[in-house]
């Protein structure tokens, strides 16, 4: 079986968002042929609370490396906080041994924090190894283009522009999690073979259910009695406050027209802040003040952990699945939200990954829009689902499972798999 080295600076314990391309495979890889050993960072190094829970999901025969990282409460006295950074030395050595002694057959970096897949240019240059960089989010960003440039984002991302294609150059592949993301990628660097390019989204695990239902979780106290509960899981997105506002003013609509029902609903919004730490920044709530529904809206900032989050999402009367204005953007909560087999109000561009599939694997109502006029349109369409799913009307049938299929973890993983042996296939020969 030929080997996989895969570095993800995050890995469980950890409970950011990122953790999960690297959890996935480590458990499905095998059977797709490939045998994974995972160099991440020691969860001493991790800010974050860590989930103990989510790291019984990563099977115990799984091989995972940990290596020390500098240590924060130092590094941010110069400005510095980025894993990516802290760690890159003790990352670099552990690939570099596994080179050395000829035990990693391909490296996967995957990102975000994007600064270890700068190791592809030794990896490469050295070893002769392929590498395949794996984009969970861009690195390059349209939210980087337009902040201010001496700001720390701006200066992150003129930093982005420069690094970014010296790591491509040394690629082997590139992964990311739509085709939109690498249709952007291939236009910034018309050099890169687009034949290299794979869209693979995160997916999710069915069986992480499983493991939930095993634990006999009680109903989760975040979910009020009485009441329908909306709920919402996961970052509020840089761009999403106009999707957001639309799900508002069309609650804001029923109100009026169907004050009774309006009254049964209650919005949850869990782990709203991109900081998983934060309990103070009610940016969800923010909004609904300005559009005069703040008494329906329960917004708690810090990340929950994950098979907290995860009985939220089975145990809710319906799921938000929001979005926001970008057609690249392909939000990784909505596997497990469709595999929790909740029904759901999904609004996202209409040219994303996620409308698309949220569209044909069906299981909830879905919304696609194109710009903000498009968006507005959808105010009284959205309240009508709003309303149909307090009412309990009309039953919507569960997701079309055969659609779903290609996008569960092992099929996630065979995926990955024939991209490892594409990029074998294409190492040019060393003499």
């Amino acid at each position: 079986m030929r080997r996989v080295a895969i570095i993800s600076p995050y890995f469980p314990p950890s409970t950011l968002a990122g953790v999960h391309r690297a959890r996935l495979l480590a458990k499905h890889l095998p059977a797709a042929g490939w045998e994974p050993v995972i160099i991440c960072a020691d969860p001493a190094d991790y800010e974050e609370r860590p989930d103990p829970d989510l790291a019984t999901l990563v099977p115990a025969e799984a091989k995972v490396i940990r290596v020390r990282a500098a240590s924060a409460a130092l590094s941010r006295r110069f400005g510095v906080g980025d894993l990516g950074i802290r760690a890159y030395g003790a990352l670099n050595r552990a690939v570099t041994e596994l080179a050395v002694r000829r035990e990693a057959d391909l490296v996967m970096i995957t990102g975000s924090p994007f600064y270890p897949m700068l190791m592809a240019r030794t990896l490469k240059r050295r070893f002769g190894l392929p590498v395949v960089l794996d984009f969970q989010d861009p690195w390059v960003s349209d939210w980087g283009r337009v902040q201010m440039p001496l700001s720390k984002p701006g200066l992150s991302h003129r930093l982005a522009v420069y690094l970014e294609p010296l790591a491509l150059r040394a690629a082997s592949w590139v992964t990311s999690v739509s085709e939109t993301q690498n249709a952007a990628m291939a236009r910034d660097y018309p050099w890169f073979d687009p034949s290299r390019m794979t869209a693979i989204p995160i997916g999710g695990d069915p069986e992480d259910y499983s493991a939930l239902a095993r634990m006999g979780r009680a109903r989760s106290p975040v979910l009020k009695q009485g009441v329908v509960n909306l709920s919402y899981v996961g970052t509020f997105l840089p761009r999403g406050g106009p999707v957001l506002r639309g799900i508002f003013r069309a609650f804001a609509i029923l109100k009026t027209a169907n004050p009774a029902v309006a009254a049964r609903i209650r919005f949850n919004f869990i782990g709203t802040s991109n900081q998983p730490n934060d309990t103070a920044s009610f940016r969800v709530m923010a909004v609904a003040r300005e559009e005069g529904v703040a008494d329906a809206v329960h917004e708690i900032p810090q990340r929950l952990p994950y098979l907290d989050a995860l009985a939220i999402l089975s145990q809710s009367d319906a799921l938000l699945l929001l979005g926001s204005d970008e057609p690249h953007y392909t939000a990784s909560k909505i596997y497990p939200g469709l595999m929790s087999a909740t029904p759901y109000v999904s609004v996202f561009h209409a040219a994303s990954s996620a409308h698309a599939i949220l569209s044909r694997a069906g299981g909830g109502l879905s919304f696609g829009f194109t710009d903000a006029a498009s968006l507005g349109a959808l105010d009284g369409s959205i309240a009508a689902a709003l309303e149909a799913l307090a009412d309990g009307r009309p039953r919507i049938p569960p997701a079309n499972w055969s659609l779903v299929e290609p996008y569960t973890a092992p099929a996630i993983a065979q995926r990955f798999s024939e991209v490892f042996d594409a990029a074998i296939a294409r190492r040019p020969v060393r003499g």
